[in-house]
């Protein structure tokens, strides 16, 4: 197979992949060790704050010389009204409720405590930092930071789930597009938080192909030769690897949660707003059924900032069933080797094959 193409040398990497940037999974350790196999290792910055994502960046500077992507999330914040403000007392008291039926303790926060940063901070530290490479999801930039980025020679990646997020991404003069099927693990990149896309991966590939004169990327459900010739063969010019990594040596997940993956059959992974507010897919547990079944889901961020003490707490105590451990469809074993050998196998297995 040959390698080299538009994508690897916009991202100047020598194989066209991109190690998934997945917030609460990639460490800097993975990313460096993505970029050591050769490919785009990405820094998932989700939406902490300036101070965090600079530290973040520069101890990622300190690990590799190689470029490298970071990740940010674009969505809205929902106006904190006074029917939104009852919601949350609701499903606060529903959670702590929850909570102290399985023998957990933790204090949920208050919604007038919760602080919702705003992505342009992150962009100014993106650009003081010198990073060239910003991929995004749950939405489009607004066009003034996609002009801020693009006059400091700053390539941006965006995320689509359907052909028409692809299309408004070109119309914005968005880089490269990474087209996500609904059979991928963790967050949906769906500019809706709610109503989204429910499109099977191959089949939005070929479609966003035939639509945009954009280089694709494509993620959902890639783990071997087979599935990752079979978006090359759709039109993709690269793929992103993430369910892949997190049994790795540098994901950031616990031993418990690595081994409730490995443990884990196609059954028993669902679609879920349970923990975040926005739809995401990973392993089904007691928290995600009690919550499906109240109807008590806040939208993003609110949900995800209410549910995070419980999920650091449950993980504190190794408790699988108030966690949140996001995987696609495609269960591959979860390797504990590196992410460098990982990726390197899977090289390996596609210049293998005839």
């Amino acid at each position: 197979m040959t390698w080299k193409n538009h994508l690897t040398r916009i991202l100047n990497i020598e194989y066209p992949m991109i190690q998934a940037p997945m917030f609460g999974v990639t460490t800097p350790e993975m990313v460096a060790a993505a970029a050591k196999a050769g490919v785009l290792g990405s820094l998932s910055l989700g939406d902490l704050p300036a101070d965090k994502c600079r530290e973040l960046i520069q101890t990622t500077k300190k690990l590799t010389d190689k470029p490298f992507a970071v990740n940010i999330f674009v969505h809205e914040i929902p106006e904190l009204s006074d029917a939104l403000r009852t919601r949350y007392n609701n499903a606060k008291q529903f959670a702590e409720n929850l909570a102290k039926q399985h023998q957990i303790d933790v204090i949920l926060p208050d919604i007038d405590s919760i602080t919702t940063p705003d992505y342009h901070d992150q962009v100014d530290t993106i650009m003081a930092e010198e990073c060239r490479i910003v991929s995004f999801t749950f939405g489009n930039l607004d066009a003034q930071s996609i002009e801020r980025l693009k006059s400091h020679d700053t390539v941006l990646i965006g995320t689509c789930t359907s052909v028409e997020e692809a299309r408004i991404l070109e119309r914005s003069g968005i880089d490269l597009v990474c087209v996500q099927g609904i059979e991928a693990g963790g967050h949906r990149g769906s500019f809706a938080a709610e109503d989204i896309p429910a499109i099977g991966g191959l089949s939005l590939l070929a479609q966003v192909y035939d639509s945009v004169d954009v280089p694709l990327i494509y993620a959902g459900g890639v783990y071997n030769a087979k599935t990752l010739l079979a978006a090359k063969t759709l039109g993709a010019q690269g793929v992103q690897i993430g369910s892949l990594l997190l049994g790795s040596a540098e994901s950031a997940l616990q031993e418990f949660e690595k081994e409730k993956l490995r443990n884990a059959s196609e059954s028993d992974i669902v679609l879920t707003r349970s923990f975040s507010g926005r739809y995401a897919r990973g392993i089904k547990n007691a928290f995600i059924n009690a919550v499906e079944n109240s109807g008590q889901v806040l939208p993003y961020p609110y949900q995800n900032k209410l549910t995070g003490p419980l999920r650091k707490t449950a993980k504190a105590a190794g408790n699988t069933d108030f966690v949140s451990i996001w995987a696609g469809q495609s269960l591959n074993g979860f390797s504990s080797a590196s992410t460098t050998d990982i990726i390197r196998k899977l090289i390996d297995e596609v210049e293998e094959k005839p």
